[in-house]
């Protein structure tokens, strides 16, 4: 039993200019393609996918931004809940628009929504997390992740945000990237 408890309902929901406010991360580890090497080996990356109670293929955690976090906070919280995993943000990959039905409600009728994502380096995978009932959580290559990837907003951050820039950086050589995230609400629905 996990004593962490998911947050639920849609009171604290940020929107802005028509759009329901979403966070989320894209969840990786580096991995050795030797495990018996030392650390000079060359290195996978593997990210963390997770399914959708609500039909088929896989997403990446994403959940809505409250009025009482960061939109960091956010992304973080999402992938505890529905992933079980805990990290450090190493980059913000940018802004993505996407329609969901099932976001739809009184303040955002056209269900519109703009997420923020980000890229974590996970460091932490947890045996019990609060939504541990309903997803199961798999790690892929990122050609993978791409295939079996269920939006395809999701798809355009894998492949267009997270691993380009991934293909540039040592990330394990390497602190916090630059490029911080967004600390505030952001000003315009636009696409990265």
């Amino acid at each position: 039993m996990c004593d962490l408890v998911a947050r639920t309902g849609r009171l604290q929901q940020r929107y802005e200019a028509g759009y329901r406010l979403v966070a989320g991360c894209i969840p990786f580890r580096c991995k050795h393609l030797d495990e018996s090497s030392n650390d000079t080996s060359e290195k996978a990356v593997e990210v963390l996918m997770i399914n959708s109670p609500s039909g088929p293929g896989l997403l990446f955690p994403k959940g809505g931004w409250e009025n009482d976090e960061t939109v960091e906070e956010a992304a973080v919280r999402e992938a505890l809940e529905e992933a079980g995993v805990r990290g450090v943000l190493m980059k913000f990959l940018g802004y993505y628009n996407f329609k969901s039905k099932t976001h739809e409600d009184k303040f955002n009728p056209e269900g519109l929504c703009k997420a923020a994502m980000f890229a974590l380096l996970v460091n932490e995978e947890l045996d019990s997390w609060p939504e541990q009932s309903t997803r199961e959580r798999r790690w892929l290559s990122v050609p993978e992740a791409a295939e079996l990837c269920r939006h395809s907003w999701m798809k355009d951050a894998l492949e267009n945000g997270f691993a380009e820039w991934y293909s540039k950086k040592d990330i394990m050589n390497s602190g916090k990237e630059d490029g911080q995230p967004p600390t505030s609400e952001p000003s315009s629905p636009e696409h990265k």
